[in-house]
C-alpha cells in the first residue's frame, strides 16, 4: 500500500470521527424536536414566573398515570387518579413507592405531559423525578409533586395528563443499605 492511500483512508477516518462527535451532540435538540413533533414525551416547563393567582372561572383536569418500566418491581402509583385544578393555584399530588423485595434499590422516575402543547404551561416546583429514589427492603415511601398550571395555558386544553415511568437504575446507582451506613460510621 502506496503513501497517498493510506493517508487519505486515515484522512477520511478522522472525518468521520469528527462527523460522529458532532452527531452526538446534535442528538439532544433533535429528539427535543422530534418530541415536539409527534407530541411524545412532553417535558414540563420551566420555574413558574407567573403570578400565583388563580383563574376561578376556569377548570382544567389533571390525569396522573404511573409505570414501570420492565426490569422495575416496586408497586408506584399515584393516591387518585385525577383532580380539577384553577390555573395559577399551586397543586399537589401524592405517590406511592414500595420496595417488596429483600434488597434495597434504586430508582428514578421520568415524567411526560400530554398533550405536548401544553406541556410548557405545566410547572412542577417539587417533584421526587428531581432526584433519584432509594428504598431499603420492604421500604413505602410518599412522595409529593406540586405543581401550578400556568394561567396562560390555551383555552382549548381542558384536560392534560403527568405521567411517570419509573426505572430501575440500582446498577447503575447501588444503593447503600442503613446496616451498611450504620457499621461505616461506628468504624470511625
Amino acid at each position: 500500500m502506496s503513501g497517498l492511500p493510506l493517508k487519505r483512508l486515515v484522512l477520511r477516518l478522522l472525518m468521520l470521527t469528527v462527523v460522529m462527535f458532532a452527531f452526538g451532540f446534535a442528538l439532544v435538540p433533535i429528539y427535543d424536536v422530534m418530541c415536539k413533533a409527534f407530541g411524545i414525551n412532553g417535558k414540563t416547563g420551566g420555574q413558574y414566573e407567573g403570578s400565583q393567582v388563580s383563574d376561578k372561572t376556569r377548570s382544567v383536569r389533571v390525569q396522573f398515570m404511573s409505570t414501570n418500566a420492565s426490569d422495575m418491581v416496586w408497586d408506584f402509583y399515584s393516591t387518585a387518579d385525577q383532580i380539577e385544578v384553577n390555573p395559577g393555584a399551586v397543586n399537589q399530588m401524592i405517590f406511592i413507592a414500595h420496595n417488596p423485595t429483600d434488597k434495597p434499590m434504586s430508582a428514578q422516575a421520568i415524567p411526560s405531559i400530554t398533550p405536548a402543547e401544553a406541556a410548557a404551561y405545566f410547572h412542577k416546583t417539587e417533584c421526587f423525578c428531581f432526584t433519584q429514589q432509594v428504598l431499603q427492603p420492604g421500604e413505602r415511601i410518599e412522595m409529593p409533586v406540586r405543581f401550578i398550571v400556568d394561567r396562560d395555558l390555551p383555552a382549548n386544553v381542558k384536560h392534560l395528563t403527568l405521567a411517570y415511568t419509573l426505572f430501575d437504575i440500582t446498577a447503575r446507582h447501588p444503593p447503600v443499605a442503613h446496616a451498611t451506613v450504620a457499621n461505616a460510621q461506628g468504624a470511625r
